[in-house]
């Protein structure tokens, strides 16, 4: 659907002779004030995007929450969107939650749960979720492994939704 929308404003844009006034939010002009430090412009890109459910404009706006940038420093806004992001299958967003949970930031701490994410982070591919799950299994019983992995597994059956 993202795509089809952009193609539709590129579209637009070419036939009324309108290159540079996109169609709306511009993803990839809020990366850019984000890298420049221009934070309020990336918040004004990132957030309609977010609220559509574009599920990296919900990572990005997560990232500004857990740091502060731009908004005031918000755990459990940034909770939200990891969330949001996390259960389209963005897997930073996955490995952002299970260190959330394992840190007990704007949620109450959980290994069993910081595990399930950094699990489904690491096989969808996030290389610095491995070392970090790994890390936490350490600290847990074998029930409590046995626990986080079957939930993973169910995580990933429900397509991420509701874990």
């Amino acid at each position: 659907m993202k795509n089809v929308t952009r193609t539709i404003c590129l579209t637009l844009a070419l036939f009324l002779g309108s290159v540079g006034t996109g169609c709306g939010p511009d993803f990839d002009k809020g990366v850019a004030a984000y890298e420049s430090g221009d934070f309020a412009t990336a918040l004004g890109e990132f957030r309609p995007l977010a609220e559509q459910g574009d599920a990296d404009a919900q990572y990005n706006l997560g990232v500004m929450y857990e740091k502060g940038r731009g908004v005031p420093q918000d755990d459990k806004i940034a909770l939200k969107w990891f969330t949001l992001a996390a259960e389209q299958g963005v897997a930073r967003a996955q490995t952002n939650l299970g260190v959330m949970y394992y840190e007990g930031l704007g949620v109450i701490q959980d290994n069993v749960y910081a595990h399930m994410w950094l699990n489904i982070a690491a096989s969808s591919g996030d290389k610095d979720a491995i070392g970090i799950r790994d890390i936490i299994a350490k600290r847990m019983t074998p029930s409590q492994l046995e626990k986080a992995q079957d939930l993973a597994r169910e995580c990933v059956r429900k397509n991420y939704k509701g874990c």
